[in-house]
């Protein structure tokens, strides 16, 4: 897809079909936004190879959820669920604030 966000793996199926919601959105957002130059909405509309990419996607991953047995379905979904649970745990490093920029540099303490 271009994208190192999403993978073809059934898993992220959930945030493939949020991410086309958010383009579809956005496109018709920014068509009905009549005050805007024509260059700002060209340069921000989501194109329509994006969209056809991210659709062909979902459907390649909902065409092989379709060809599975119920019983594989429902395995399926049940790891689905302990994965998805697995990513919302994020351990990163803590995050130390950037120090404000002196605006006067000139001054003396």
């Amino acid at each position: 897809m271009g994208c190192g966000h999403f993978r073809t793996d059934v898993s992220y199926l959930s945030d493939l079909e949020a991410y086309l919601a958010d383009l579809l959105r956005n496109r018709e957002r920014l068509a009905a936004f009549t005050s805007a130059d024509d260059w700002a909405k060209t340069e921000t509309m989501p194109s329509d190879e994006e969209i056809a990419r991210v659709r062909r996607l979902v459907q390649r991953v909902r065409a092989d959820l379709d060809d599975l047995t119920d019983e594989d379905r429902a395995q399926i979904r049940e790891a689905i669920a302990v994965v998805r649970r697995s990513r919302t745990v994020a351990l990163g490093m803590p995050r130390i604030r950037q120090p404000l920029p002196d605006v006067r540099p000139d001054r003396t303490l």
